[in-house]
């Protein structure tokens, strides 16, 4: 899951995150209602596609699915958010675009904030913690992955999806407050 949304004027942060905030931001993006919601459409596609993690069929391969793909989640929040995030002096806080940027801005911002992220000494650079969170989380998941999604293709297909995916789950902070707003405003 991506970091929490902010928004200022300037599109800045005022002071980069502390280690205690970066721990913070982990446990706020793990125990948020959303990550369950999140593991469970993982867990869907992959039971409708009987694809990775290669449990097979049936109820029972769901729930094995639904408890990887949020273990997934909370491994990489941890590594990303907290562990490499401290490492290597990076905030990996979201800021919103807001309204004003228009759509495709805001929208390649969020996807981009996967590749790109502030430093805590000022400016930006290769958002190393999501690479390196990603690649712990992929390598964590052999323990309760099944054999056959151990292989070193699988892994490559899990570590390229869940980097990725880190910049499109930044499309929710970035849109819903507009959602949320116009659904307030017609409903």
């Amino acid at each position: 899951m991506a970091g929490l949304a902010f928004s200022q004027q300037d599109g800045t942060l005022s002071q980069p995150a502390t280690i205690h905030e970066k721990w913070h931001l982990f446990t706020q993006d793990t125990f948020n209602p959303l990550t369950p919601v999140a593991g469970a459409f993982n867990a869907s596609v992959s039971q409708a596609t009987n694809s990775d993690p290669r449990h097979g069929v049936g109820g029972a391969a769901y729930a094995q699915r639904f408890g990887a793909s949020t273990a997934d989640i909370v491994t990489q929040n941890l590594f990303e958010d907290f562990v490499f995030a401290s490492t290597f002096r990076e905030d990996t806080r979201y800021i919103r675009k807001g309204r004003e940027a228009g759509l495709w801005p805001r929208a390649g911002h969020a996807i981009a904030s996967a590749f790109v992220v502030r430093r805590d000494a000022g400016g930006t650079t290769f958002n190393w913690a999501n690479a390196a969170g990603t690649a712990a989380s992929t390598a964590l998941s052999n323990a309760y992955y099944p054999p056959a999604s151990r292989t070193g293709g699988a892994m490559a297909i899990h570590f390229g999806t869940s980097f990725v995916g880190a910049g499109l789950g930044n499309l929710a902070p970035e849109f819903w407050p507009d959602v949320r707003h116009w659904l307030g405003r017609h409903l």
